[in-house]
């Protein structure tokens, strides 16, 4: 992607305009990796959109990953995943599609997504996705 988004550095985050503008923010505001082994985030309040009925699917998300070169910064994680909101994808495509983000973005040694997703029917769902640097 040629374009180039950055976020403001203070003051209120514009609104994504869609998942690959999220993607790309992960990759410039990457930072230099200092000494450390493992990160994670936890998304308390994820949501998605049912590509089915376009009903909202709520959850939340775990990314734990181990840097290589880069880090990701927090505030571009938050813009990356609201990006998500208005998305329509499936929970198993979600965990598969963050762990491809990530790994495009910061090249890490390993990442793996845990996407929870709220019960909806009475059936909950969890997926995971797993990655490895394959340089």
């Amino acid at each position: 992607m040629s374009e180039n988004y950055y976020l403001p550095r203070s003051g209120p985050m514009p609104r994504p305009s869609s998942v690959d503008e999220g993607r790309t923010v992960l990759q410039q505001e990457a930072f230099d990796a200092p000494n450390v082994q493992n990160i994670t985030f936890r998304a308390l309040e994820f949501t998605a959109v049912c590509p089915k009925t376009g009903q909202p699917d709520f959850g939340k998300v775990e990314i734990s990953y181990t840097p290589r070169h880069k880090c990701i910064e927090s505030k571009s994680m938050k813009f990356y995943l609201w990006s998500f909101r208005d998305h329509g994808a499936f929970c198993e495509s979600l965990a598969a599609q963050i762990a491809d983000d990530i790994m495009w973005a910061i090249e890490a040694e390993t990442v793996k997504v845990t996407v929870y997703q709220t019960a909806r029917g009475g059936i909950e769902l969890t997926t995971e996705a797993i990655r490895e640097y394959q340089g």
